[in-house]
């Protein structure tokens, strides 16, 4: 048996891994990848393995980094099914057409800019129709049923409590006679989330890959994140600003409504947010909204509670959800105090980045981030300190108050992680630590080595290791020459992107005259070298678009 790591090794998205086993090639999530540019260049570097050779995909969840690239896969060739709860293909039917439709513009827009130069058109990464067709092989299947893949091969999906219809995979294999169960958690939940419930430990496993996002960070605001939320709204629209919250369409959304639909109290408390309309500005949104709606079976005891009571935990007088661009634009030119829900939740993408552009420079907006910010995202620049960001073409000074409030996190923090192993059964006798920055995944390795004695392993991408009950983990030779070829283009995607922002830097200290302590020779250094730069890389440019001109 043979575990290979393509994505979200030693990183937090682009989920992706095979096992051979029994014969048969199973894939589990097919993710994008998000954050940086080095980063989301990963997505159109192509796969790194002969897709008509899986035979199953197994989806933990919806979430984009964990299925984006299923429309990918089918467009290479892939004709095989893939194998999800009822709520997590539900969430997909809007998502991957979402994310192709994002595919798409994003493409045409480029291309816009391409045909003036007289370059090559791109491909979209794949299109709506790519992705209508990979949904057409979807099968939803139920919690906890155990699905017979083949005489061999077994699978069991678990709630992983991370979102509606988030799954932990368990797979069962007989070799030999001899069989081995290989658990994969895939992103695990906070305990008390609003409306899901609470992740299910896995109760034995020989073999466990599990996820690390907050291996070595604790939520600061762990309970009653809400009451910071309701201070720093109360605070904003006093002053007569407004609060804006970019937010995951699906999840975090929908917990925010419930947060502010289901505290009483704290309203009662903080009078003023009875008087302020509440926009959810995102398509998206609202359609993940009513598939939760349509997806009760999957909430916890609270949320079936009130709607036995006779009411929604999802809807309240003052929420308003947008329904056309038009109406989204309107609320930029509204300066009355209001709540903005808007994705995306990392502001790399949709309406959240118009709303921040028309925003980020008034001082009595309050931008609020509710959930992780990946390295390289404008919400991580933001959360970070940046006193200037580009967004739509333009250059945008950030005066707005920025805060964030990780107590709405989705995912289990250190302590719940450890908890999660030590609440194991039978305990797996190695772990496997994925999804998750190298400041989290070593700490939580050696604190896994020190309380439980299990080795624990922090696997690369491309790697593989063969798998045996009862011995020793190998790590089998891994593609060096792939693994060098991606590292080096990766090494300079992410060189630039750091020379960038070292220049906007320096244009920031300019432009705020901060370099009068520097002499006339130290300026007229700084002067060569950025006049050298900028003829290397005009050269370079010319020399790569020479190759890429379109034959007239």
């Amino acid at each position: 048996m043979k575990l290979t790591f393509y994505g979200a090794a030693r990183e937090v998205t682009g989920s992706n891994f095979i096992l051979d086993a029994a014969g048969k090639r199973i894939m589990i999530d097919c993710g994008l990848f998000q954050g940086s540019s080095a980063t989301k260049a990963k997505n159109f570097d192509g796969f790194k393995y002969d897709v008509q050779s899986v035979d199953y995909v197994l989806l933990t969840h919806a979430h984009i980094d964990h299925s984006g690239r299923i429309p990918l896969l089918y467009k290479k060739g892939y004709r095989g099914t893939v194998i999800c709860t009822k709520a997590t293909k539900d969430l997909c039917d809007i998502m991957l057409v979402d994310s192709a439709n994002i595919q798409e513009s994003d493409t045409q827009y480029k291309n816009n800019k391409r045909f003036r130069a007289g370059l090559l058109p791109l491909e979209p990464l794949y299109t709506i129709e790519d992705a209508n067709l990979a949904l057409k092989h979807f099968i939803a299947v139920q919690y906890y049923d155990l699905i017979k893949l083949d005489d061999n091969i077994t699978v069991k999906f678990s709630d992983a409590g991370h979102m509606l219809g988030s799954a932990s995979i368990t797979i069962f294999v007989t070799e030999e006679g001899k069989t081995t169960t290989v658990s994969f958690t895939s992103d695990l939940g906070k305990p008390d989330t609003p409306i899901i419930n609470n992740p299910e430990v896995l109760q034995e496993c020989d073999y466990l890959v599990m996820e690390s996002t907050y291996g070595n960070k604790k939520h600061i605001l762990k309970e009653h994140p809400e009451e910071r939320m309701f201070e720093i709204i109360e605070d904003t629209i006093s002053n007569g600003g407004t609060v804006i919250i970019p937010s995951f369409s699906v999840g975090r959304t929908q917990e925010m409504i419930y947060a502010f639909n289901e505290n009483i109290a704290l309203k009662k408390k903080f009078s003023i947010f009875n008087k302020i309309p509440v926009y959810v500005d995102s398509p998206l949104s609202t359609l993940a909204t009513e598939v939760f709606k349509k997806n009760t079976q999957y909430f916890d005891d609270e949320a079936k509670q009130y709607i036995l009571k006779g009411d929604n935990p999802l809807d309240f007088p003052n929420l308003i959800f947008t329904k056309s661009v038009e109406e989204s634009k309107r609320l930029n030119f509204d300066n009355s105090p209001k709540i903005i829900i808007s994705s995306s939740g990392m502001c790399d993408a949709g309406r959240i980045r118009h709303h921040l552009k028309h925003n980020l420079y008034k001082e009595k907006t309050t931008v609020l981030f509710i959930g992780y910010q990946a390295n390289g995202s404008l919400g991580r620049l933001l959360v970070d300190g940046a006193k200037s960001v580009k967004l739509l073409g333009e250059t945008i000074e950030v005066n707005a108050r920025i805060e964030m409030i990780d107590g709405f996190s989705g995912h289990a923090d250190m302590d719940d992680l450890d908890k999660y192993i030590s609440q194991i059964k039978v305990k797996p006798e190695k772990i496997f630590l994925v999804h998750g920055e190298e400041d989290q995944l070593y700490p939580f390795a050696e604190r896994i080595n020190n309380t439980f004695g299990i080795e624990t392993v922090i696997p690369e991408n491309y790697y593989t290791y063969e798998l045996k009950k009862g011995e020793k983990v190998y790590e089998l030779d891994h593609d060096r020459v792939l693994t060098e070829n991606t590292y080096k283009k990766l090494t300079l995607l992410d060189l630039v992107t750091d020379v960038k922002r070292q220049v906007k830097d320096v244009s920031e200290l300019i432009a705020y005259d901060e370099i009068n302590n520097l002499d006339d020779s130290q300026i007229t250094v700084l002067i060569d070298l950025y006049a050298a730069m900028r003829q290397n890389i005009k050269d370079l440019i010319l020399g790569v678009e020479s190759n890429t001109k379109v034959e007239r």
